[in-house]
């Protein structure tokens, strides 16, 4: 009966110990957790001040390049207020050269001319009479310059001291541009003075109209003659500037 009761008491007292044991390692775990957590905690809010304090050095460093930039912003403006005169006589005087150069649309008064090639029952001679050759076109050209017309165009190709005209087997070029007839010639300048020189007895319209080339002369006084601007650009490879 003793043995029994000692092994009851063992028992019981192994089982309060387990209870104790439980008990502790419970507590333990909690605590662990719990430390954990206050430390991710802390881990989280450095990372997230750091962030922050990079972000404000950013937005330091680009408010201060902005300041600088509005500063130099503001002297450019002030020069340009300065030197508004000095732009403006800049902009007449580039004006002035690209009209001088064939940079420039142009409208205007003057006369056009249009150019066809003959036929057998208009002609005279052989068919190369009656067509329409770069020769003639640089004849009605000169033409032109020698009545003081102030801008020319064959086909809308504006005609400058650059420009080339001439004949590749049959086909005829213009400031290295193909072109075929009819040739319409414009020039702008002084109607009656223009219309004159090329009607006028023996001129060179006279000629191409006896040779049976179809030639029609129109004169503008409505400012409605539009010439383009050249297209080309000016090249000097053997000339410079004298010193």
């Amino acid at each position: 009966m003793e043995n029994k009761n000692s092994k009851l008491t063992i028992a019981i007292l192994i089982g309060i110990m387990c209870m104790f044991l439980t008990l502790g390692i419970s507590i333990q775990i909690k605590t662990v957790k719990s430390n954990t957590t206050t430390v991710g905690k802390t881990q989280s809010e450095n990372q997230l001040r750091d962030s922050v304090l990079r972000w404000k050095e950013k937005y330091d460093s680009t408010y201060s390049k902005l300041e600088t930039e509005e500063a130099v912003l503001e002297t450019l403006r002030n020069d340009a207020a300065n030197s508004n005169g000095s732009a403006s006589d800049m902009s007449i005087k580039l004006e002035k050269y690209n009209l001088l150069l064939g940079y420039s649309d142009l409208v205007g008064k003057g006369v056009i001319v249009t150019l066809k090639d003959g036929d057998s029952t208009t002609g005279i001679g052989l068919p190369t009479n009656y067509i329409v050759h770069d020769e003639d076109l640089i004849e009605l050209v000169n033409a032109f310059k020698n009545a003081g017309a102030e801008a020319i165009s064959i086909n809308d190709h504006r005609i400058v001291s650059k420009s080339g005209i001439s004949c590749v087997g049959n086909v005829i070029t213009i400031n290295g541009d193909k072109v075929g007839a009819p040739f319409v010639i414009k020039g702008i300048g002084s109607t009656t003075q223009l219309y004159s020189a090329l009607t006028m007895p023996g001129s060179y319209v006279e000629l191409l109209k006896n040779a049976g080339v179809q030639v029609k002369i129109e004169q503008d006084e409505k400012e409605k003659i539009v010439i383009p601007r050249y297209e080309g650009s000016y090249k000097y490879n053997f000339a410079r500037i004298a010193e």
